[in-house]
């Protein structure tokens, strides 16, 4: 009578030996994905390291000193006229810290408008245009599918930065590429290590300065798109620039200024956005 009960325990196994089986799998896949994901990661990131060929980066020329004038006296004369007040020097940068090969990169890809440098968040990447918002969203620069995709202009701007506002988007992904490092500009240390960043084209190399940043919604009107010029344009800069959620310098804009929104997701939320605004400083 033991045994037979002994050998009915036995039949349960296999019950369990399904639910072992069943996590198996579970765990299985999950692995699979992950490694998917490590390995689009890593097919993103190594492109567009390998982009960085065409651009060079420029040494900035240390300024002389000038000599030391030893004045000797002289003989008393009439006063001279008084002279003009030299010219203060200018505010932002004036040396691009790249020069690109914008030839090569069109080469590869003709959609090609510009190349986004932020040297506080060691963001360099080319900058595209599609027919659509969709085209580069999960598509690289040489037209991999990955999900990484690219940096991109609104499809609805000018290509030229030539709107009043332009708008630049970037996924936020966890490894940090991409856009990926886009939030810590709210840190304000981070942005204290450069206030700046610049649009490189094939045409001009553009500073901009930032005068915002914050978070936002995905239908935000942040992404109110405006040629330029009037008193609407001059009331939505002044509405982005008192959004900022970090202490930033207040900067003299108007009807004529040119800025860059740069938006990538917020992590927590799937319609959260987080934006950083720059006004173009050199021109």
């Amino acid at each position: 009578m033991g045994k037979q009960k002994k050998k009915q325990k036995k039949r349960g196994n296999p019950l369990w030996t399904l639910v072992f089986l069943a996590a198996l799998a579970v765990f299985c896949f999950s692995g699979y994905k992950l490694i998917g994901i490590y390995l689009d990661y890593k097919t993103g990131t190594d492109e567009y390291r390998d982009l960085q060929q065409y651009t060079t980066e420029i040494t900035k020329t240390p300024e002389t000193p000038a000599p030391t004038k030893t004045e000797e006296p002289q003989a008393e004369s009439e006063p001279a006229e008084p002279s003009e007040p030299e010219p203060e020097p200018l505010s932002y940068p004036t040396e691009p810290p790249l020069a690109v090969d914008f030839e090569s990169l069109k080469a590869i890809n003709p959609d090609v408008k510009g190349w986004l440098y932020i040297e506080a968040l060691d963001i360099s990447y080319p900058v595209v245009q599609g027919p659509d918002n969709d085209a580069y969203l999960h598509t690289t620069y040489e037209g991999t599918s990955n999900f990484a995709g690219s940096i991109f202009l609104d499809y609805q701007n000018q290509g030229d930065f030539s709107d009043g506002n332009t708008i630049v988007y970037g996924h936020n992904m966890k490894n940090l590429s991409m856009f990926g490092k886009l939030k810590q500009m709210k840190e304000q240390e981070k942005y204290k290590d450069s206030v700046y960043f610049w649009m490189l084209t094939p045409e001009s190399n553009d500073v901009y300065q930032i005068f915002s940043a914050f978070y936002t919604e995905a239908d935000s009107d942040v992404y109110t798109l405006y040629s330029g010029g009037g008193e609407a344009f001059v009331q939505y800069l002044n509405t982005m620039a008192a959004r900022s959620e970090i202490p930033v310098e207040q900067l003299p804009m108007d009807e004529n200024s040119h800025i860059i929104v740069l938006s990538t997701c917020a992590a927590s939320d799937t319609t959260g956005r987080f934006v950083v605004l720059g006004v173009r400083r050199n021109r």
